[in-house]
This record gives structure tokens, sequence and C-alpha cells, in this order.
């Protein structure tokens, strides 16, 4: 491996340069940085450690690679998710969605909605408290923010309770399947969510138009009623680059 005379790996130098540039803003969002064979000239350096230190800024997140056009800096503002204030019944309860708390004004659409009846096997039918084999209603939607996926979800509500209302629909209403629940008399009381990182499937790479190296962050929220009852197992699929989670709680 090509390192300088520190003994630090050079595409490591290469890619704290360029990092520091960016942080600086000597390269603005949106801006081409230098190719390999700037880097190689800039650097006496041979082609795979220039390669090295640019796919080390990508699987940071930091940059984007357009095909037969470079390397660019990352161009898009991360969404801030308001891990708490985001399920008060507050928001659904008068007829907000929960990812208006996230998205900051700009544009978020839903797009590639599913819904069908399947049977629960597994973790749902656990999460959920059902027999193996039972039915289950489950919705599959993905997100975009300004015209760019950032999560796929998919909502799993035993079939007992959500077939022939609006949860079953493709457009659950004002407040979305929360608000339709409370309607039940089976309003959401308590949530909990377990976080874990990983690298995507190929599927989820597809789906979120994910650059190489770029992880993501699954979210399994299950909702109970007062009485402590499941209604509902939330899995959520974050592109990892363009997310915050944050948690705002008294001590």
């Amino acid at each position: 491996m090509s390192r300088d005379v520190g003994g630090r790996a050079k595409y490591r130098l290469i890619a704290g340069d360029l990092r520091d540039a960016i942080n600086s803003g000597s390269y603005a969002p949106g801006e081409r940085l230098p190719g390999e064979n700037a880097l190689m000239e800039r650097y006496g350096v041979a082609r795979m450690t220039a390669r090295q230190a640019l796919s080390v800024l990508q699987n940071e997140g930091l940059t984007s690679t357009r095909k037969g056009a470079g390397v660019f800096v990352r161009d898009f503002r991360p969404i801030v998710r308001q891990g708490i204030s985001r399920l008060s019944r507050d928001g659904w309860g008068t007829g907000r969605g929960v990812w208006d708390s996230d998205e900051d004004r700009r544009a978020l659409t839903v797009d590639k909605v599913k819904v069908r009846e399947t049977k629960a096997s597994g973790y749902i039918a656990e999460a959920l408290g059902l027999e193996e084999g039972e039915t289950v209603i489950t919705r599959n939607r993905r997100y975009l923010l300004d015209g760019r996926a950032v999560l796929i979800a998919s909502s799993s509500l035993p079939a007992s309770i959500a077939r022939g209302t609006a949860i079953a629909d493709k457009d659950t209403g004002p407040g979305g399947v929360y608000a339709r629940l409370a309607e039940l008399g089976l309003a959401p009381s308590r949530f909990r969510e377990d976080l874990r990182s990983r690298m995507p499937t190929e599927t989820e790479t597809s789906m979120l138009g994910l650059d190489a190296g770029t992880p993501v962050i699954t979210i399994a929220r299950t909702a109970y009623t007062a009485e402590g009852t499941p209604v509902e197992l939330n899995e959520m699929t974050l592109d990892a680059s363009a997310h915050v989670l944050r948690y705002d709680f008294d001590a």
C-alpha cells in the first residue's frame, strides 16, 4: 500500500484533504471534485490510490458518482427525524401525518403504495400477538423527498382490525393509520422502536437508489393501545446518509 512519509496511507491523506475542502466550503454542494487523473498528477500517486481516496468520501456519504460525469459533493439536506414528538397524538390526532414533523416544509411524497392481505409468520406474528398464519393487512410504500427516495416502509396490522376500513385503502386519510385506529377505539398510546444499522439488500439498494457503500438504518416500531394490545408493526428502512435521528426528552 502506498504511504506517505508519516506512515499514513496516501489515499487517506488525499481523502482527508478533500474532506476538509468540502467541510470548509471550498467545494460547494453539487460541485464536481477533481477526478482520478487530476489527483494522480497533484499527489503523484497511482490511479488505484486516487480511486480509493474518492471511494472513502463516497462511503462517508459526502459525495455521489454520476456515471460518465465524475464525483460530486452531495447536494442534499439531511432529514431530521423527530423520534418522539412525531408520534404525539397532538399531531396525527389533528389530521397531520407523523412525517410532517420531519420534512422541514420540503415536498415529501409517497409512491409505490401497495396494500395486500398476507399471512403473519415469525416475528410479525409475535410482535402483533397473533398465531402463525393469521391474516394481516400489509401496507408497503416508498417515501421521496425533493424527488429522491429516502425511506421504504412496511406496516402490518391484524386483518381483524383493518379489513374493510380506510386502513386497507391506499389513501388512509388525514392523520393516517393512527387516526383511523383511534376512530376504531384502538388509538395508539405507547410505542416501542428498535433501531439497528446494516448494509442494504439488493432490493433496498435499488428502491432507495443508494450509492455503493451506503448503509441503511432500520426501525421496527410497534404501536400499542392503552390496554397494551399491539395494533401495528411498522418496519422502516432509511437511507442512513439522508437522515439524522433526533430524540428530545426530559431528564
